[in-house]
């Protein structure tokens, strides 16, 4: 199953469980301390930015790729929702010509497909940003112990691939989500989308994995990028 349909396949599921995700973002909003007026949401998904930022918006944009996503998404005057796909260059050339005072951007430009590309065409609005995106420690333990390699990039690749396109603050976030039994883990983790669609284990290996994973807990790690301002030059 593709990444897109994913995510729209487990819309309501993914807006009850996000738990970590709403994490990150308030991490995220909790450094932006401009209150901007024109927003882009970049991987908005069912709302989580629309829904914490508590200063008043003008326009705010959101692009999600998955439609069942969106359809969770607030609707108001001041939201423009757009069905698109950020790997699609062309959107960027739409977007250029809108105003925005600030792009953010939760959990979500790790599953883009050229992240170097991506990022460069978010720098050419010209627009200050604040990133957050996963890296493959996000899951290391489960991953090894099935002896998979890793989905995400590494917080390396990404915090080389930030600091080329951006001069703002970098920090690394990590995280654990415990669960009472990893039964719970691996039903929580098709909920969430997490996997994105990988489905690459048979049921035997599904269940030699959860009795050989060492952990009672899920570990996460983040690679959050906040730019004050966008520096001219």
């Amino acid at each position: 199953m593709k990444i897109r349909e994913s995510f729209s396949q487990n819309a309501d599921a993914y807006e009850r469980v996000n738990i970590i995700q709403k994490r990150v973002l308030e991490a995220l909003v909790a450094r932006i301390d401009d209150a901007p007026s024109y927003l882009l949401d970049i991987g908005c998904g069912s709302g989580g930015l629309y829904k914490a930022i508590d200063w008043p918006v003008e326009h705010f944009v959101g692009i999600d790729f998955a439609e069942g996503m969106l359809a969770l998404h607030p609707r108001a005057e001041n939201v423009s929702l757009m069905l698109r796909d950020f790997n699609d260059p062309s959107l960027f050339d739409e977007l250029s010509a809108h105003r925005f005072d600030r792009i953010v951007s939760s959990s979500a430009l790790q599953w883009a497909k050229d992240l170097d590309e991506v990022l460069a065409n978010i720098t050419a609005l010209n627009v200050p940003v604040s990133l957050a995106i996963f890296t493959s420690n996000t899951f290391k333990t489960l991953y090894e112990t099935a002896g998979l390699s890793p989905l995400l990039r590494s917080r390396e690749e990404t915090v080389a691939l930030l600091e080329k396109h951006f001069d703002g603050e970098i920090e690394i976030l990590e995280y654990t989500l415990d669960f009472p039994s990893v039964r719970e883990m691996f039903r929580y983790m098709k909920q969430s989308g997490v996997g994105a669609g990988r489905n690459v284990l048979g049921y035997a290996q599904m269940k030699r994995l959860m009795e050989a994973y060492p952990l009672d807990c899920l570990e996460y790690e983040v690679v959050l990028l906040h730019e004050k301002e966008r520096k001219q030059g």
